[in-house]
């Protein structure tokens, strides 16, 4: 498991004053760690800080769920008989818009 799943209430979880007066602090231990930091204001979460590379991190597995997803929902198209023969489709396309084979 990686560093960054874990949360650690007790240096993960600050209040945006206390990370505003101790952000060079708060950031090396961001880069160290791995680890995002959740501010709160007034006692409740309000933002998360985190390092760069690990929010790229998860953009890249959030795209890469997206693309498992589409290819899930054509698998699942083909096997219930969703589809049709490319050339039909593009035929129909043609005629709808006027273009010449």
């Amino acid at each position: 498991m990686r560093n960054s799943t874990k949360l650690d209430i007790t240096k993960d979880i600050q209040s945006l004053t206390n990370f505003r007066r101790n952000s060079a602090k708060f950031l090396k231990q961001i880069k160290k760690s791995k680890r995002p930091v959740v501010l709160t204001i007034n006692g409740k979460a309000a933002a998360i800080v985190q390092d760069a590379e690990e929010y790229q991190r998860l953009l890249d597995i959030a795209a890469r769920a997206d693309v498992y997803e589409a290819i899930r929902q054509g698998l699942d198209d083909i096997a219930h008989g969703r589809t049709r023969p490319a050339e039909e489709v593009f035929a129909e396309f043609r005629r709808r818009h006027g273009l010449p084979r």
